[in-house]
């Protein structure tokens, strides 16, 4: 019996002991914990939405012959701009071929009488747009399945845009694109079209967007790769300081700043913050230029604590 309160003694007074040396590392902890300061400074501040898309035709469009036969002369060249109605080129049917090659052979003077009875059959382009490519050259003979020209009515860039992104892109919305094989060329242009039907690519849903270039560069080619930003929202001329510096204390965006007097503990500032890139934030009220605000420098212990995280980095400070 005695021993049974002994041990029991014991154990009580371990489990004690055992709460007051942890309270105490934890107070060890926090009194460890070092901060570094910010300067709240004033500058611009843009949210965009960055994607990566391909260049290709709006409307790609391959232009067969309406018959079988010879070419006998192509009168554009590729990149050219040819208008509805243009003819591209000069074709001989089969027939008029054969009757050509003999009346050549009998003459000059039978050939002009020939050539001028029996006309050749134009190929004319169906709409308005550049000529991206030619398969053929004079004198060789073609099918009429076959594709001689493939005009396009515009080029466009179409990328993807993930559906945590897509609520921000509007149609009409600039954009400025730059492209891998030119990168010091900025094109601008605007977003055309978003499409309605998703499409899910290594498990990410996204949406594919079509960009509209202003202008068409000389050197702009189909499947060219691009690098595209859109603006969502800016501002310019406020209050910034870096996201890390912004915490949450029950539901209210606060700063720590430095308390005055011997106390080591910071000092939370309520504050009303506006946009944030992730990188830094926008104050709009609470705080003044030049103002310092302290940057919490995590302890070998909050490293190690998954569950503290910053609510205004994205996605609550998870990487991506």
């Amino acid at each position: 019996m005695i021993r049974n309160k002994i041990f029991w003694s014991v154990l009580i007074t371990m489990a004690i002991v055992g709460i007051f040396a942890r309270a105490v590392l934890q107070r060890r902890a926090s009194a460890m914990d070092t901060y570094r300061s910010a300067r709240v400074k004033k500058g611009s501040l843009q949210i965009m939405v960055m994607t990566t898309g391909t260049v290709q035709p709006q409307n790609r469009l391959e232009i067969k012959p309406p018959i079988a036969g010879r070419v006998e002369e192509a009168l554009v060249e590729e990149g050219m701009p040819v208008h509805q109605g243009q003819v591209l080129a000069w074709m001989s049917s089969t027939e008029r071929a054969a009757l050509l090659d003999a009346a050549r052979a009998q003459g000059t003077n039978e050939l002009a009488y020939w050539e001028e009875l029996y006309k050749p059959t134009p190929l004319v382009a169906p709409l308005n747009g550049n000529i991206i490519a030619r398969n053929i050259e004079p004198g060789q003979t073609v099918t009429a399945a076959e594709a001689l020209y493939v005009l396009a009515d515009r080029l466009i860039i179409e990328a993807p845009v993930d559906e945590t992104d897509i609520g921000q892109i509007s149609v009409g919305q600039s954009a400025e694109l730059t492209l891998d094989a030119y990168p010091e060329d900025v094109i601008w242009g605007l977003v055309d079209k978003i499409a309605y039907e998703a499409r899910t690519v290594n498990n990410v849903t996204i949406y594919a967007v079509d960009f509209l270039p202003l202008s068409l560069p000389p050197f702009l080619r189909s499947g060219m790769t691009a690098n595209i930003k859109v603006v969502t929202a800016s501002t310019n001329d406020v209050l910034l300081v870096p996201t890390e510096a912004v915490g949450l204390e029950s539901n209210q965006p606060i700063v720590w700043r430095d308390r005055p007097g011997p106390s080591a503990k910071p000092l939370a500032v309520p504050v009303i913050i506006g946009l944030n890139d992730g990188r830094l934030t926008e104050i709009k009220s609470g705080l003044q230029e030049g103002d310092s605000v302290l940057i919490k420098q995590a302890s070998s212990s909050s490293k190690n604590n998954t569950n503290q995280r910053n609510p205004f980095t994205p996605l609550g400070g998870r990487r991506r």
